[in-house]
């Protein structure tokens, strides 16, 4: 029985990693739910069929428009977002037959709903749910003598999916983030559960190595992916401000410090030095060698203490409890403060001491979900752990956030928007006539959707070409699902259901697969309307076509923003926020006052995750220039890089003020003040400035490595691994310099760092 405990754990482990906080899976079953209740209130009311398939429609968008966080806020626009369903219904049914003034009204409609982006969660929303109602009353054909029950249709959907929303699958913020603390638990022992892997791969295999490499960065990747979204859910999730910094910092500790474990695993596997580039890069070559600098009594032993870091991991819930992972924490911990550290090579130990690193992380990120209550059985270590972050706890204070310049006019993205969705849509709504005077509005639906939640004409391209391959794929299943159900009506709508379930699971992770989902859906949506033919699907992969190019069109043509103008809009606020952290956390270990520092970490985050999405078409593999690609995901892999060792140094410098092993040393400032030089110099070619400066390079930092380190042995390695973050973020810098065409200054004469030098700036 315990046995098939611990499996359906592990299976619920890898869903749940899968699935950061249970969010798709939360989305589908609140939509399938408003549907199925919908279904189930209207079918004994003797509901046409017409008008069944409006319900489910309605609920389906009552429920998935909505995306505030906050249950009154969902409450209130739920409320509001009746009234506007009924008022679009109702103008759908009375302009359907009047052609030219049906078609300004649609451009009006579809103007006002992206504009309406610009107020927020809610305005999106409402925005949303009058464009749909009004294309569903295209669907079915409304008319005005149908209009009271269509009402009538519409307030039950409505009140079906408050049901469901509110009652049957209610969402809570406080719900979602403990969801989403149980996602980057499951994460974070996946990617221990990789490194332990990393540690036994065989070499001997020329696939084994590679493929432990990509699960190793693809789980890296994603744990990266689970504290983006806690950060995004603090503070309607927790009570207060202070409860929703300190869990922020606690899961920022464990993501440094289980990255920085896996960078120095590779670096001991491996014959040579590692560059953190590799877990950022996936054609970064790594050699291992069959044990690299590990012995087989020190392997044996990073093996035991990394199943038990594991273990920890795995045991992190307060459900979890046993006298003896106590005992084991405190064996880890010590190995902060050399305790009982093993025998090895200096690559090996410091391996050790990042295992020692991680439990202090895993111990604060319990402190902060639960409070861990088992100091009984603290060591001294343990004890001192407990003591800094109860002394980081009382230092956390907010600071107010500045106040960012708000674009007016044409320049706003959503009035933009707006213009360039209405252009197309007058194109997709004449050319759709052309097609079929019937079923134009698809290539309406199509230019719309193709601008939702893009910012750039190649994003429109890319979700364009996604929409179309979705679309045709689904034909092909709408064929096969429209002749297997026949005539059977509930056998349509089950899957339907399914479809919609489908739908929404798949969303986050491909348009492509979302769009295959709708289509099908759709043949059997016309099959329940007695409306289905091949042609009718054929004739949605023309209208798909066109909606798409249409909208491409009005991207190129109408107020464009060019995919390279947005990515360098935001790399030049990645380094604008790179030179933040660096020059804060520099600063502060150098004596400087305290600031937030996990703040500045997260807004680095954040910006580097809107660079990641705004070079994906140029990273897509339909993109056209390889050359180009290749530069854009280097370039996002060396910042990615350089936001890892950015936010060690931060975390590194948040334990000044209340750390006794950890001090400030005035000699960092000259290195931090190079680097933020160079960044400088980037980031003002990035926005063509004239410039007249170089990037500096050398040996310096490598130079301070070197000549302090017998001072770094007697006190401990912190000192010593901020100096080794400081230069992968020098080497780093200088890295983005070459493919962004800033010039180098000539390099010191004695500039390249010697071989005991660059052994020891491996990183950490």
């Amino acid at each position: 029985m315990a046995a098939v405990r611990r499996t359906a754990k592990g299976i619920w482990d890898r869903f749940s990693a899968s699935d950061p906080g249970l969010l798709r899976l939360m989305a589908g079953l609140r939509t399938v739910g408003a549907i199925l209740l919908a279904l189930a209130v209207l079918a004994p009311l003797g509901t046409s069929v017409t008008h069944l398939v409006a319900g489910a429609m309605t609920a389906m968008v009552a429920t998935f428009a909505i995306q505030e966080k906050e249950v009154r806020g969902q409450a209130i626009t739920l409320a509001l977002g009746l009234p506007v369903a009924l008022a679009a219904i109702s103008l759908g049914a009375l302009l359907n037959s009047r052609v030219v003034g049906g078609d300004v009204f649609f451009i009006l409609l579809i103007f006002g709903a992206v504009y309406c982006r610009r107020f927020g969660d809610r305005g999106t929303a409402l925005g949303l749910i009058g464009f749909q109602v009004y294309f569903v009353s295209l669907f079915v054909s409304a008319s005005a003598s149908a209009l009271p029950g269509l009402c009538l249709t519409l307030t039950v959907a409505f009140a079906c999916s408050a049901i469901v929303r509110f009652a049957v699958v209610p969402e809570t913020p406080e719900r979602t983030l403990a969801r989403l603390r149980e996602a980057f638990r499951a994460r974070l022992a996946q990617l221990i559960a990789h490194q332990i892997e990393l540690l036994e791969a065989d070499t001997g295999s020329a696939e084994a190595p590679e493929k432990i490499l990509d699960d190793l960065r693809r789980s890296t990747a994603r744990l990266h992916e689970a504290a983006l979204m806690i950060q995004g859910r603090l503070e309607e999730g927790t009570r207060d401000a202070a409860a929703a910094a300190l869990l922020q910092r606690r899961v920022a500790d464990a993501e440094i410090a289980a990255e920085r474990l896996g960078v120095l695993l590779l670096n001991a596997r491996s014959a040579e030095r590692v560059e953190t580039l590799t877990l950022h890069l996936p054609s970064a070559p790594v050699a291992l060698s069959r044990r690299g600098r590990i012995g087989q009594d020190a392997g044996t032993a990073l093996r035991r203490d990394l199943r038990a870091l594991h273990l920890l991991v795995v045991r992190l819930v307060p459900d979890d409890r046993g006298t003896a992972l106590p005992y084991v924490r405190n064996r880890l911990l010590g190995y902060r403060e050399e305790q009982g550290l093993p025998q090895g090579s200096p690559a090996v130990q410091d391996c050790f001491r990042a295992i020692g690193e991680a439990a202090r992380a895993i111990l604060g990120l319990r402190l902060a979900v639960d409070g861990a209550r088992d100091e009984e059985y603290d060591s001294p270590e343990a004890m001192r752990s407990r003591e800094e972050f109860e002394a980081e706890e009382i230092s956390i204070s907010g600071e107010a956030a500045e106040a960012e310049e708000e674009q007016t006019g044409l320049r706003r993205p959503t009035t933009r928007a707006a213009v360039q969705v209405s252009v197309g849509s007058a194109l997709a709504i004449v050319g759709g006539e052309f097609l079929s005077t019937q079923r134009w509005y698809w290539a309406v639906l199509t230019c719309w959707v193709v601008f939702l939640n893009t910012a750039s004409t190649g994003e429109i391209m890319v979700k364009g070409y996604r929409r179309l391959l979705g679309t045709v794929l689904g034909v092909v299943a709408g064929v096969a699902l429209a002749g297997a159900v026949g005539n059977h009506t509930w056998a349509a709508f089950a899957l339907v259901v399914l479809c919609v379930f489908g739908m929404f699971f798949t969303a986050p992770l491909s348009y492509a697969m979302m769009s295959f989902f709708v289509t099908a859906m759709l043949g059997l949506l016309y099959t329940l309307l007695n409306t289905y033919s091949f042609d009718v699907l054929v004739l949605r992969i023309e209208e798909t076509a066109l909606g798409a190019a249409c909208g491409i069109i009005a991207a190129v043509l109408v107020l464009p923003v060019r995919t390279s103008h947005r990515t360098d809009e935001e790399l030049g606020t990645v380094l604008a926020r790179l030179r933040d952290v660096v020059s804060a956390a520099v600063s502060q270990l150098s004596g400087g006052p305290a600031v937030d520092l996990v703040d500045l970490a997260r807004d680095l985050d954040t910006a580097l995750d809107d660079l990641r999405s705004s070079t994906k078409p140029l990273t897509h593999p339909i993109a056209p220039l390889r050359a180009r690609r290749q530069t854009a995901r280097y370039i996002v892999a060396l910042l990615e890089t350089c936001a890892y060792h950015a936010r060690s140094l931060a975390a590194t410098a948040e334990l000044v003020p209340s750390s006794k092993s950890v001090a400030a040393d005035a000699r960092l400032a000259l290195a931090g003040r190079r680097i933020t030089h160079n960044i400088d110099l980037i980031a003002a070619q990035v926005r063509d400035e004239e410039t007249d400066g170089v990037i500096e390079s050398g040996s310096s930092i490598a130079s301070m490595l070197d000549s302090g380190r017998h001072e770094v042995l007697r006190t401990g390695s912190v000192a010593f691994r901020v100096l080794r973050h400081l230069q992968r973020l020098d080497e780093g810098i200088v890295g983005l310099a070459r493919p962004l065409g800033v010039p180098l200054a000539a390099p010191e004469e004695g500039g390249t760092a010697s071989a005991s030098q660059r052994r020891h700036s491996a990183n950490g």
